[in-house]
């Protein structure tokens, strides 16, 4: 499995140092011998079949000592493997036996005396559940064969293990002459990065991780006590994704005037750099700041840019809107007049893009279809226009064979007549967003008639053969309401319920408090709301006496105070957008008030909220029902049995709200009769 990078060993002694661990590009096995000694590695695994240990009748090789060292074996630039590489450390053993004197065999002894020493070392490597073995063929040169003698150290590259796991590794030579040497070890966790303190007994260090600001004193990441490092933490753990270009480490004795040494290992790693990308993050401050927070500072500038529904690439302004280098944790501003849902930001870095964010699109709803006007304007007071368009800007009036030109005296018209909002505005030149979707109406406005006629003639030759029971897909509702306790739920459970019947597609809170407790009220609410306006759907508050505080408290730039409910409640989480919409005319057809007969009058709900259709059920359930169907509202007949069934749902969960009030609750509102 893949590996962080990061494992590092600090030695605190005079020359304090941190490295990394070495990165092995080979996908096979490898085996070296020191200078002097040759080798040659067996391909593919080979047979643990150790045999009988022996008497030794010459100088044979044996293994003295083990080392295992830490590499990572990498098949792709951030894909790694741990991998234990193992060192033999080999020695000679016993002598050549002196020949019987019978004057034949003194030249073939000198020949014997002269020639190399050849043994086959055996490695072996356990790591539950795999087992393994390697086999090394090693020549040592006669000039080397001396009893009792060092012959130098054979390498293996390497055994893959998984982190975490505890490895076994033994060796010994072929023939066997005495038994294998062992080495167990523990290899470190994947998740997370070890820096590990090599202090002895005599030796106190202070220790400081930190990131390293360009402007202004470094920002401690972590800090250890000034004081001597207790002998029991000889390691601090941190995880990979905490190391940034800027992560630095800092060692200093603990005595008077001492030296501080500073090291800032991962400044050049292209994966430290691509863990601040990730980390950083875009935030709108108000409709014309923003800021990026980032922990180390960043080489970037950024730019708007203009992204189109229909997810092409988002195309940066054309001048005169200017370009501006980004400094980190800071607010920046643009000169916006005002904001669109189509205006992204853009932050780049070393000619590629980095990050997007379309801010705007959170508070002011989903992509539009239209497009943007640049008004470019010269010392001469003369101005001209183009439209941003994928190709580049295409001036209007044009003859060109693109969208804008085609429609370019419609532009200029609207232009002229004030009828496109204006983005931003100087001494240069202006940006405009003008709406493009009356054109494709009216092209296309023969072809939907006849479209039209065609569904109609269709619908009705299924309806004469009763093989329909609706021809248009259910509208979403997403309904919001404040955590009133439990007997306003049941209530709200019960409407949601009736209500998905219609048929309508309903989203509440109390169907997904599992999405709510894992990603927050906030999210939920952008997501869902997100879907319902860009399905045509309708947003439907609930208006309880909880609800009607906090819009009053929002209304009069209070901060709301969560209750016990607090990280459930949709509608207090989605009063930042909802309260826009209201203020700037955008509420008609797709929000819906609603008050409960007995619970609240419908002159309690604030007047800015009246600007939406406000019924109070059950006694307006008829007028609610035909509002959410909107323009496929059924005719009066079918509206009276849908109340009819909808009062009777809502009825015993209405009266439970009364029952700690009244022991006998009268009933309130719209009776369909029995």
């Amino acid at each position: 499995m893949p590996v962080p990078w990061f494992l590092l060993s600090l030695a605190l002694g005079r020359s304090p140092v941190v490295v990394s661990l070495e990165r092995l590009v080979e996908p096979q096995d490898t085996a070296r011998c020191s200078l002097g000694l040759s080798c040659h590695l067996w391909d593919g695994d080979v047979l643990c079949l150790p045999g009988s240990i022996e008497s030794a009748p010459g100088p044979v090789l044996v293994p003295t000592s083990l080392q295992t060292e830490l590499v990572l074996r990498c098949r792709q630039e951030t894909d790694c493997a741990l991998c234990v590489r193992v060192v033999v450390h080999l020695a000679v053993h016993g002598h050549w036996e002196e020949p019987e004197d019978d004057g034949k065999s003194g030249p073939e002894f000198g020949e014997h005396r002269n020639a190399s020493l050849q043994a086959q070392v055996v490695l072996s490597f356990q790591a539950y559940p795999t087992a393994r073995c390697a086999l090394l063929e090693v020549q040592v040169p006669a000039v080397l064969v001396q009893p009792g003698q060092s012959v130098g150290s054979a390498v293996f590259d390497c055994f893959e293990a998984g982190l975490g796991a505890e490895v076994r590794i033994w060796s010994y030579t072929q023939p066997r002459y005495q038994k294998e040497l062992n080495l167990t070890q523990q290899l470190p966790d994947g998740d997370n990065v070890r820096l590990v303190l090599d202090v002895s007994e005599e030796q106190h260090f202070g220790f400081l991780l930190y990131w390293d600001q360009v402007q202004g004193p470094p920002k401690p990441w972590r800090f250890l006590p000034t004081g001597p490092l207790p002998l029991c933490t000889d390691s601090i753990t941190l995880n990979h994704t905490d190391l940034v270009p800027c992560l630095c480490i800092q060692v200093w004795p603990l005595e008077p005037d001492s030296v501080r040494t500073s090291f800032c290992p991962f400044r050049e790693d292209p994966r430290a750099h691509w863990n601040l990308w990730h980390i950083a993050r875009l935030q709108l401050l108000s409709p014309g700041r923003w800021q990026l927070d980032a922990p180390c500072p960043l080489l970037a500038e950024v730019v708007l840019c203009w992204q189109a529904p229909d997810q092409s690439p988002c195309r940066p302004l054309v001048p005169p809107m200017p370009r501006e280098e980004v400094i980190v944790n800071k607010p920046h501003e643009f000169p916006l007049v005002n904001g669109h849902p189509n205006l992204c930001i853009q932050v780049n870095s070393l000619e590629k893009v980095q990050m997007q964010e379309c801010l705007w699109a959170d508070s002011l709803g989903p992509f539009k279809d239209d497009i943007l006007l640049v008004e470019m304007r010269s010392s001469l007071n003369n101005t001209s226009l183009c439209a941003l368009e994928p190709s580049g800007c295409t001036p209007l009036p044009s003859n060109a064979s693109t969208r804008a030109a085609h429609f370019g005296e419609q532009l200029l018209q609207d232009f002229q007549s004030h009828q496109c909002l204006q983005l931003w505005n100087d001494n240069l030149g202006a940006l405009w967003a003008c709406p493009m979707g009356k054109y494709i109406h009216k092209r296309w406005a023969l072809v939907w008639l006849f479209g039209l006629l065609l569904a109609a003639v269709l619908f009705f030759f299924l309806l004469k053969k009763g093989g329909v029971k609706e021809a248009t897909r259910a509208r979403v509702a997403l309904l919001l309401h404040s955590a009133e306790g439990a007997g306003f739920e049941r209530l709200v459970g019960a409407l949601a319920s009736a209500l998905s019947q219609l048929p309508l597609r309903v989203a509440v809170d109390l169907w997904s408090r599992r999405e709510l407790s894992e990603h927050g009220a906030l999210a939920w609410f952008h997501k869902q709301r997100r879907q319902t306006l860009q399905e045509d759907g309708v947003v439907i508050l609930l208006f309880s006496p909880g609800a009607v505080a906090q819009c009053q408290q929002w209304l009069q730039d209070q901060a709301w105070a969560p209750g016990p409910n607090g990280p459930h409640d949709a509608f207090a989480a989605s009063l930042s957008c909802v309260l826009p919409d209201f203020l700037q005319g955008r509420a008609a057809g797709s929000y819906i008030g609603v008050c409960f007969d007995g619970l609240l009058p419908p002159d309690a709900v604030p007047a800015l909220f009246r600007a939406a259709p406000l019924f109070s059920l059950p006694s307006q359930l008829p007028g609610f029902l035909g509002a959410l169907q909107g323009r496929s509202a059924s005719q009066p007949g079918w509206l009276r049995e849908r109340a009819e069934h909808v009062a009777r749902t809502l009825r015993p969960a209405l009266d439970s709200c009364f029952l700690p009030a009244r022991a006998s609750p009268a009933r309130t509102g719209w009776d369909p009769g029995p």
